[in-house]
């Protein structure tokens, strides 16, 4: 399933971030796409409904693509309406340990008809169904199912509204491995963010994974990935990419999504390259050092690397109306299902997020060491990637059973962020715990 959503969610995820440019903000194009997906569920049956048809900008029927809702639906989403639909179902009623999720289905008492029963039944079986809370019970179902992350719900109730549609996506997590703290220095002599800062986070020498890519799209490229702690084989892994200063972040986010695919399963990414076919000294994203060390490579040569990087953290509201966006198309499809005539339509999210030194709460770390005959003398080289200037992250859920297989969330991309706005390492973080 991950090769089926991958492509449709990151085309949806360049759209959703252009709409807000380079400013700081962190998204969920995850949760804006499920709530499109729910949008095209289709009813097993297709009887007419024994109310009156829906208005003139609302559908009467189901969501069909041959319809020009329903290809507008369809190009939103990427994918086919009912594939669409499918995704979102297993995802929503399969729920991964560390992300949760959750959607609603409102409408207000006595308008509509609530939908045919084929086409209730046909809804992801979480989804909640039943009448259009107040503005506190819609705040409240926000804060719920958040984790209290998020303390309002995006849109306010007025008598206009007859009927709500809701995604909500969270997650709560611990490094696997906590990163050490460097001086803010170590972000490079050209950062904009080195002389605002004292303290940045430095990767563990174990446990985080850094390289540095060559990519078609924009040449040269740093990654880092720190993985979170598992629960039953489930985890998460955020993704940090920097390019060029220079480089619009549109770019830079189109291919973090690109180099997410594999994170999950912690492989290299494609067109990781050599430090030995790097030149030594400074660059913009990195610095390349060569000294004599003592090491087990095969050929003498060892590679090492080490990320520098801020902390942040970002709260964002997005205006979801434009028409890139699908929702327009969705809320006439809603619209047709329940049976309401609807005029115009709202459409936002709300997120945050934050990024820091043991991750979303503290961890307890515990370190073993072995004593062993000094090896053969060799070459090392270490690289120490910089994120000193605006850079694009994704954070790409793991899903891993204990049979070996893989559930309906690996690989996929449930939250992403321009990181334009570093914040200070808290005073209480910067000791070790």
């Amino acid at each position: 399933m991950t090769t089926d959503l991958h492509g449709p969610l990151s085309a949806y995820a360049a759209r959703l971030h252009a709409t807000v440019g380079d400013r700081h903000h962190v998204a969920s194009p995850l949760g804006a796409w499920l709530l499109l997906a729910v949008c095209a569920t289709e009813p097993a049956d297709t009887e007419p409904a024994d109310t009156e048809p829906a208005g003139e900008n609302a559908a009467g029927e189901g969501p069909s693509a041959d319809g020009p809702t329903g290809e507008d639906l369809a190009h939103a989403l990427g994918t086919h309406l009912a594939d669409a639909a499918e995704v979102a179902r297993v995802l929503l009623d399969a729920p991964h340990p560390l992300v949760r999720s959750a959607t609603a289905l409102w409408r207000r008492a006595g308008r509509g008809d609530g939908g045919s029963a084929a086409w209730r039944a046909a809804l992801p079986r979480t989804t909640d169904v039943g009448e259009l809370p107040d503005q506190a019970g819609l705040d409240a179902w926000a804060r719920e199912h958040t984790d209290g992350l998020i303390d309002t719900f995006p849109l306010k109730v007025n008598p206009k509204v007859v009927f709500a549609l809701a995604s909500a996506l969270a997650t709560r997590v611990s490094w696997a491995t906590p990163f050490d703290v460097a001086d803010a220095s170590a972000l490079g002599a050209g950062s904009p963010w080195a002389r605002g800062l004292r303290r940045a986070l430095r990767s563990p020498s174990h446990g985080h994974r850094c390289a540095i890519v060559s990519t078609k799209r924009l040449g040269d490229v740093i990654v880092h990935a720190a993985p979170a702690q598992t629960t039953d084989g489930a985890g998460l892994v955020v993704l940090s990419v920097a390019a060029d200063p220079q480089v619009p972040p549109s770019e830079v986010l189109a291919v973090a999504y690109d180099l997410s695919v594999g994170a999950a399963d912690g492989a290299q990414p494609a067109g990781a390259r050599s430090l030995f076919d790097l030149p030594l000294g400074e660059t913009p994203l990195w610095t390349l050092r060569e000294e004599r060390v003592r090491t087990r490579a095969r050929d003498g040569r060892e590679e090492r690397h080490n990320a520098v990087l801020p902390c942040w953290s970002a709260r964002s509201e997005h205006d979801l109306t434009a028409p890139a966006l699908g929702f327009k198309a969705a809320s006439t499809t809603l619209a047709g299902m329940l049976h309401l005539p609807i005029e115009t339509f709202d459409a936002r999210q709300v997120a945050m997020a934050r990024f820091g030194r043991y991750g979303f709460e503290a961890a307890a770390v515990t370190g073993m060491v072995g004593l062993v005959s000094l090896p053969p003398e060799g070459v090392a080289r270490t690289a120490e990637l910089r994120f000193g200037h605006p850079y694009a992250v994704v954070a790409v859920a793991t899903d891993n059973r204990a049979d070996g297989a893989t559930g309906p969330w690996h690989g996929v991309p449930v939250f992403s962020a321009w990181v334009a706005e570093p914040e200070e390492l808290p005073e209480a973080d910067a000791a070790d715990r």
